[in-house]
Parts: C-alpha cells; structure tokens; sequence
C-alpha cells in the first residue's frame, strides 16, 4: 500500500515499516517525537546534556525494542515511557544533577494557566511575564521528580489523561489523583512565593 500523495504517514503506518526494517521510516518517527522526548527527559534529568543523551539512547531501546510494540496502540507513550525510563537510569547511575531550569517552557507562550494576551506584549507586562515564569520555574524545581514529571506531561507536553496513564503504566485514576496532589504542592510552593495562579 503506498501512501497517498503528500499525505504525511501516521505513526502506527511508519511504526509497521520501521518493524520491517524501513530505516527511514523510524527516522522519521525520531524526527516527529525528538522534541517530546527531550523535553521528557528533560523533566528527569534537570540538565540538557543528560536528557540529550538519554532521549538518544531511548530511541536506540526503542528501536530494538520494536517488535515487543503491541500494534494498533499509540507509539508516542510508549517512546515517552522508554524515555523517562532511561533519563531515570541515567540520574540514578550518577550522571550531574544541576538546578531545575526547564528552559524549554521558555520556547512555549505561556505555561500552566496561561492565556492568550497581547501578540506583542508591552514591556511592563513582558518584565511582568517573565518574572511570573522565574517563579514557576523556581517552585517547580522545588517538586520532586515524579511531580515535576506528571506536571510536565499535562502541561508542558499537553498528554491526555489516557496517554499519561500509557506513560506512567498506571491507571487514569491514578494520574488525576497524582496529577492532583503534585498541583497542590506546586500551589504550596507558589503560595510561599506570593503568587496565585490557576490551572
């Protein structure tokens, strides 16, 4: 079956090929999820260099790994799960731990419980942004990893509930119920800070 003309392919398409040995299409698999994946280890790792390596080495797992994938699920929890698996291993065996900076919140316009506001902000209202974003970012380095982490996959990765439970290989019950005491910490820490904010 050749796909249609400048269609692009669907993961689970490009999935199977990669299965059977298409090279180029697991590059492009990788292509389409590097950034998650980083960002994924990223969470983990608190160091970019950490979590660069750690997303490389889940995709090398991830390919080898290919003919465990149960077809017609979703690859992109699956890969994430192998990700922060990996960055986990990577912390736990002793690689350099810096501060939380989670820099990549920074590429996005806004963060948790942003709205949209002006296209160009005025500089009082950037200055007041920025220092908003400084405080976020100081008190989710305070969070521990699994809360950094379940906050990171809603927010900052926009996973559902369906695929944060494919992830984190538990229940969706279990991800509200952990998705909302890590909220609860992040609103303590906000709280310290004087700042109130809604998600």
């Amino acid at each position: 079956m050749t796909p249609v003309e400048g269609r692009p392919l669907e993961d689970q398409e490009l999935v199977e090929r990669a299965k059977r040995g298409d090279v180029d299409a697991y590059e492009q698999l990788v292509e389409r999820h590097q950034q998650a994946a980083f960002r994924t280890a990223y969470f983990v790792a608190a160091h970019a260099d950490d979590a660069e390596d750690a997303a490389q080495e889940a995709f090398v797992k991830a390919y080898r790994a290919l003919g465990q994938f149960r077809s017609g699920a979703s690859f992109r929890p699956w890969l994430l799960a192998i990700v922060a698996n990996e960055a986990r291993n990577r912390l736990r065996s002793g690689s350099r731990r810096d501060s939380l900076a989670l820099r990549m919140a920074e590429s996005r316009s806004g963060g948790l419980g942003d709205t949209q506001g002006d296209a160009v902000p005025s500089p009082e209202r950037a200055a007041l942004a920025r220092e908003d974003q400084e405080t976020l970012l100081a008190a989710m380095s305070k969070l521990s990893d699994d809360d950094r982490l379940v906050i990171g996959y809603r927010y900052f990765l926009e996973l559902s509930e369906k695929e944060m439970a494919e992830v984190m290989r538990c229940r969706q019950g279990t991800v509200k119920s952990k998705l909302s005491r890590a909220m609860g910490r992040l609103r303590k820490q906000l709280d310290a800070a004087g700042v109130t904010f809604e998600a």
